[in-house]
């Protein structure tokens, strides 16, 4: 019978954890890390070795809580993994440390909503099985409009311009977070929580417009809706299927084939312009659109695409900014809920539930920055007066009819 060697330092010590923050931070390897903390890179090699009987003594320990910014408590609490893939785009070309920081962070999204999944009930996961126990490899394009208009139906949208996605996902259960990500090569990710199974979903805020961010949430629903059993290997290796069909899907949501074709009068510009006032959905996507329902021939395409770029619309097009870009809600009213009920303090949940920093939670909970250093309103209610006689303006209000038209 064979027994593990205990490691030495701190027990309870998790290596993973370590190398979550290092990432989280940006911090591009381990000997930069040691640099950091005056120590030898070799012993930071050991604290992150899963097979190593190593790990950073108490004193050290805080060193590093300090240097990454979490509470000594953070190494010593399982990662939460799973083993679901998490989607990201443009992998190629995408540098290795801007990945590790959006899967720390996403780890980190399904943290915060587990601990708040203990004090407030979320919304129920209501995401049909669209796929009835086929394989995502089998769909067609057919398939896949068929599903949207199917999805459309379930959730009540109606066929017309869709409202806010990211209000939508959080009414079907899907925990969604926006922050700035410093790359554009990465608009959005999808991943399920490996503790309650919930879809979770964070967005990019890097030159974010409400048409842009509108397609990278569908784009990451399609995800949550099509792709929830695909193991990680198969993900890698049919990555470009995979993204494929969520960019098909979250387009027919957005555009479904029974009506926005039908307003297309003039393909043009300026008819993609005023169609964008009222479906705000970007004017590239509505050109894909059209294309990939071959409406609009290749060539043509080609040209409206060439004439997009050579009025600079690459960089921003018209009514980017014509509305405004709403943070997610659910996890900050949670927050507000706990706190101004009085069920925990906001120092009792930095000091006990959570072990990353405030400066971390209120970007992904999508508070304002400071929220945590704010004392929390006391809700004081008006004396009604005592003599009735009195009678109060304000008491009571009367009705006045709107009269109908003769």
């Amino acid at each position: 019978m064979g027994f593990r060697t205990m490691r030495i330092g701190t027990p309870g010590f998790i290596p993973a954890r370590l190398t979550e923050a290092r990432e989280a931070r940006r911090i591009a390897s381990k000997s930069a890390l040691a640099r950091r903390l005056g120590v030898s890179p070799t012993s930071v090699s050991r604290w992150e070795d899963e097979t190593a009987d190593q790990s950073p003594d108490h004193a050290t320990l805080v060193r590093l809580a300090g240097e990454l910014s979490v509470r000594p408590e953070f190494f010593l609490r399982p990662e939460y993994h799973s083993e679901r893939p998490t989607f990201l785009r443009s992998l190629a070309s995408t540098l290795v440390r801007d990945l590790a920081f959006q899967r720390a962070q996403m780890h980190w999204l399904q943290e915060i909503s587990f601990v708040l999944g203990h004090y407030i009930d979320l919304p129920d996961v209501d995401i049909p099985d669209v796929l009835e126990g086929s394989s995502y490899t089998d769909l067609r394009d057919e398939d896949i409009e068929a599903i949207a208009l199917r999805l459309r139906r379930h959730w009540n949208m109606g066929e017309g311009p869709c409202g806010d996605v990211v209000a939508l996902m959080e009414r079907i259960g899907i925990v969604v977070a926006t922050i700035p990500m410093g790359t554009t090569k990465l608009d959005g990710l999808c991943s399920w929580s490996p503790v309650d199974g919930r879809p979770h979903v964070l967005l990019a805020t890097d030159k974010m417009s409400f048409p842009r961010r509108q397609m990278d949430a569908a784009h990451e629903l399609a995800h949550a809706v099509l792709h929830q059993h695909v193991p990680q290997e198969e993900f890698e290796a049919n990555l470009r299927m995979i993204e494929k069909q969520a960019f098909r899907l979250g387009s027919a949501l957005l555009m479904p084939s029974t009506t926005f074709p039908l307003e297309v009068r003039h393909p043009s510009l300026s008819m993609f312009t005023t169609l964008k006032e009222r479906w705000r959905v970007s004017i590239k996507a509505q050109i894909k659109r059209l294309a990939d329902l071959e409406i609009l021939p290749e060539e043509y395409a080609r040209q409206l695409y060439k004439l997009y770029s050579a009025k600079g619309w690459s960089k921003g097009e018209p009514l980017d900014q014509h509305w405004p870009v709403t943070p997610p809600r659910a996890l900050r009213d949670s927050l507000n809920l706990i706190v101004d009920n009085g069920v925990r303090s906001k120092a009792d949940l930095l000091a006990t539930e959570f072990t990353i920093s405030a400066l971390d939670l209120e970007p992904l909970c999508g508070l304002p920055a400071g929220w945590f250093d704010r004392e929390a309103a006391e809700v004081v209610s008006l004396k009604r007066r005592a003599d009735s006689s009195s009678r109060d303006p304000f008491d009571t209000g009367e009705v006045i009819p709107f009269p109908f038209p003769r």
